[in-house]
């Protein structure tokens, strides 16, 4: 792996001209965000050694090198996903990229639906935990020169950037949840069974992503931050039938929103 690592970093640098300072991946519906930065280059997955290639309908693919909000950054419109028939070490691969361009700070963001009966579909909920219900993207021999074999992850989503966050949501008047994400393996939405175990287990939402690019970040020493839109409600007498095209609808409607949330947010980091 470090050899594919080395590679793809070298080829990414060939194509850029500065250092980005922190990397931003954009999930289901977000990728507008993209409109608010500066873009000075960008590419096409397809044509990146290596690489996966995101076959998601709401998942442009291809990395973004530019400026937004004072910071210049890496974004990945359009992530990698288990239910996709990759492996884990494919998915968090871009991660691994990431770290190897020097980038510490890692920014994601999803789509998930609610099973906090307090939730409403349009929150926006800022991660402080998770559970990983999907395979573990450390499993095999560990690379020492990434990370150590049995990496902490007492705090896997940082408190200072929460904080942060929080204080951004204020500013902007913008209705923030705190809670749990569980990430499923999917592709198929939850039963009112799995919607009702997963709740138990301490949930406060469930999605299909996130946790396993998060975990190899940790495992490399970045910091992370991640924040949630709730696109449908996995509660009990309000669970109806969903499709990928309705989640993406309802995150769209919150895109504005989180448009201005991360601008603000990156500016204080």
């Amino acid at each position: 792996m470090l050899k594919k690592i080395e590679e793809t970093v070298s080829f990414i640098k060939s194509q850029i001209y500065f250092q980005p300072e922190l990397a931003i991946i954009l999930g289901t519906g977000l990728g507008g965000v993209v409109n608010e930065i500066k873009i000075k280059h960008s590419i096409p997955y397809s044509e990146i050694p290596n690489f996966p290639v995101s076959t998601v309908e709401g998942h442009q693919g291809r990395l973004i090198f530019g400026e937004i909000g004072g910071k210049q950054v890496l974004a990945m419109q359009g992530r990698f996903h288990y239910y996709e028939g990759y492996e884990m070490q494919e998915v968090t691969f871009p991660v691994r990229v990431m770290n190897g361009l020097g980038i510490k700070t890692l920014l994601v963001s999803n789509a998930s639906g609610g099973v906090n009966p307090n939730f409403e579909v349009g929150d926006v909920m800022i991660i402080t935990d998770h559970i990983n219900l999907q395979p573990n993207p450390l499993i095999g021999k560990n690379i020492d020169e990434l990370g150590p074999r049995f990496p902490d992850m007492s705090e896997a989503y940082d408190t200072k950037l929460i904080k942060e966050a929080l204080k951004v949501a204020r500013h902007q008047n913008l209705k923030t949840q705190q809670g749990v994400y569980a990430a499923v393996t999917g592709p198929t939405f939850e039963t009112p069974a799995e919607y009702k175990y997963i709740h138990t287990l301490g949930a406060d939402a469930v999605g299909m992503s996130t946790v396993p690019e998060v975990i190899v970040a940790r495992h490399m020493g970045m910091t992370c931050f991640a924040v949630s839109v709730i696109s449908d409600l996995g509660i009990e007498g309000q669970i109806v039938e969903i499709s990928h095209q309705e989640v993406i609808e309802a995150v769209t409607q919150v895109e504005p929103k989180m448009i201005a949330f991360f601008k603000q947010l990156i500016e204080t980091i």
